[in-house]
């Protein structure tokens, strides 16, 4: 037979698995498996999660006023739209899975890109998954009469959504990928159903807040930039077609495209929705829910509006499947590349899916789940995101020099880019200088934490001798192999 594998084991205790030249053979790396549908799905996917649903609260709280909350929606497109064109650029330069990571590792170096890989690995990414999992708990409780609101039943169900992906995601990246677009179009019907009962409601002449325009709001800039985090948290994700590059058929149009028409399509919806959520309810009771969406369907759908909060989880199931598939991808290139264990780099024989970057990612989500609030998780993760951001634009401008001639770059006018740097730099700064809180330090020393481990096992490669031993029977049990990087 011509495919047939060889397997043997190396002198450092791994095994090696490749495939003898001949007919049938085929090169075990990452299948391109999604199109322009897939792509903007895991766009709109994974950004319609459980933002428009827990932080239309937090919005409002922090501006006052019903007329900075919804300039806020809208400008919380904008920037998603400056980024995801300066994202664009970088993908037609760096035509390589892992996104952020990879455009770092590219422009800067290898330190900053372990240090963002080190950071969104172990913290940012797990955090988004305990948000958007524990929201998915939070709604699915919200079906039952229950005593009191107790923790556990929804951490429990929070670590099963978790563990339910993570098994799709780890054998079929195939049905992950239709699992994004029918939970996309899932969650956008939901999104219809409020935006239509905001309109019905209005007809009834019902007085709403949504007259009261700016009164009412904040002086502070602090707040201002803490209610964008919110907004912005909501937003998150139009940059994850990026991170599957080597899985998308032909990238150099449907990676860009995905981004652009994924913050389009979020950024209507997501406007019409705060509106009818402020025609329904008033600014008091957005105070005090806890469950945004649930209320609003209380109010108007009555008995019905049992279908809100399925329609939320739905959404959340879609967004977590999106994360979990987009993320793991950040681990696997830098394990590719040497800044995290090669492990974490390998893929399933017969699935192609990343199974050990998968497994990474979960472990530390269900530590997140186990031991955070939502909101304490929100502001960790929305100051070390806008961070990144920040160094992603300065990155895009230093390619341009570095990589001028490069014959496949989408150019974006340099204005772009460096109105997102300095939106970026803004809400970093802005909440540290007027309102100083004890994650922003956490963020920080957390970020440069990382180079404890970067000095010695990336820099000096240093390798316990009990971790060949380890790889190798991790290895022959997961039925993972190395797999090569794909060529530009």
């Amino acid at each position: 037979m011509g495919g047939q594998r060889v397997v043997e084991e190396r002198s450092s205790g791994q095994l090696d698995t490749r495939s003898q030249p001949g007919e049938g053979s085929e090169e075990v790396k990452l299948q391109k498996h999604v199109g322009l549908v897939g792509g903007i799905s895991f766009v709109v996917g994974t950004v319609i999660g459980s933002g428009i649903f827990i932080t239309p609260q937090g919005v409002l709280q922090n501006t006052g006023s019903v007329g900075l909350c919804m300039v806020l929606w809208a400008l919380g497109g904008v920037l998603s739209m400056l980024g995801a064109l300066t994202y664009s650029e970088l993908a037609s330069v760096v035509r390589k899975s892992g996104g952020q990571y990879a455009y770092l590792n590219e422009a800067l170096g290898p330190i900053p890109a372990y240090l963002v890989a080190w950071t969104r690995e172990v913290a940012m990414s797990p955090s988004s998954t305990a948000v958007v999992s524990l929201t998915f708990a939070e709604y699915f409780e919200s079906m039952f009469v229950v005593c009191g609101s107790p923790e556990l039943p929804k951490k429990l169900i929070a670590i099963l959504l978790i563990m339910t992906l993570s098994i799709i995601n780890c054998f079929s990246p195939k049905l992950a990928a239709s699992v994004q677009v029918v939970f996309t179009g899932a969650k956008l019907l939901a999104l219809f159903v409020i935006i239509t009962g905001g309109v019905v409601w209005m007809t009834k002449g019902v007085t709403s807040d949504l007259m009261t325009g700016f009164k009412g709001t904040t002086d502070s800039p602090a707040s201002v930039a803490l209610a964008l985090y919110f907004v912005m948290f909501s937003y998150g994700g139009w940059n994850n077609a990026n991170n599957l590059l080597e899985e998308v058929e032909n990238p150099r149009r449907n990676v860009p495209l995905s981004s652009v028409i994924g913050v389009l399509v979020t950024a209507f919806v997501y406007i019409l929705t705060n509106i009818s959520y402020i025609l329904v309810l008033s600014k008091k009771e957005l105070f005090y829910s806890t469950a945004v969406a649930v209320s609003w369907g209380d109010r108007v759908m009555g008995v019905a509006g049992l279908i809100i909060p399925v329609s939320v989880m739905c959404s959340t199931f879609g967004a977590l499947n999106g994360g979990l598939f987009s993320s793991s991808r950040i681990t696997f290139a830098a394990a590719r590349d040497g800044n995290f264990p090669e492990f974490l780099s390998y893929i399933h024989v017969k699935h192609f899916s990343p199974i050990p970057s998968i497994l990474f990612h979960i472990f530390f989500a269900v530590i997140m789940v186990l031991g955070s609030s939502i909101m304490s998780l929100l502001r960790f993760l929305s100051f070390l995101a806008w961070f990144f951001y920040a160094l992603s634009a300065v990155s895009v401008i230093v390619l341009r020099f570095t990589r001028e001639k490069d014959p496949h770059r989408i150019k974006i006018p340099m204005v772009n880019h460096v109105l997102f740097l300095l939106v970026s730099v803004f809400l970093v700064m802005t909440p540290i200088i007027d309102y100083p809180r004890i994650e922003f330090l956490y963020a920080v020393v957390f970020c440069v934490g990382g180079l404890v481990f970067y000095i010695p096992f990336v820099h000096y490669k240093l390798k316990p001798r009990f971790l060949d031993t380890f790889e190798m029977y991790m290895q022959m049990f997961l039925e993972v192999v190395p797999s090569p990087p794909e060529e530009s």
